[in-house]
């Protein structure tokens, strides 16, 4: 999370306040109390300059 925070541009608790508006701009796994950045998701946004929002809801999951 902090790396990917970093290489978006903004600090870790600027990540994280993202990641619980669910604004991230790509996709995030939450496993227990653990936020993981989806690597391929991150790639895509640093390559396309758009982002990538999970569109799952607290609770909801979507298959990919």
């Amino acid at each position: 999370m902090q790396d990917a925070s970093r290489a978006l541009g903004f600090s870790r608790a600027k990540g994280y306040d993202l990641v619980r508006r669910g604004e991230f701009p790509c996709r995030v796994l939450r496993i227990g109390r653990t936020t993981r950045v989806v690597t391929a998701s991150l790639l895509r946004v640093l390559e396309s300059g758009e982002p990538e929002y999970n569109g799952a809801r607290a609770g909801h999951c979507t298959p990919s």
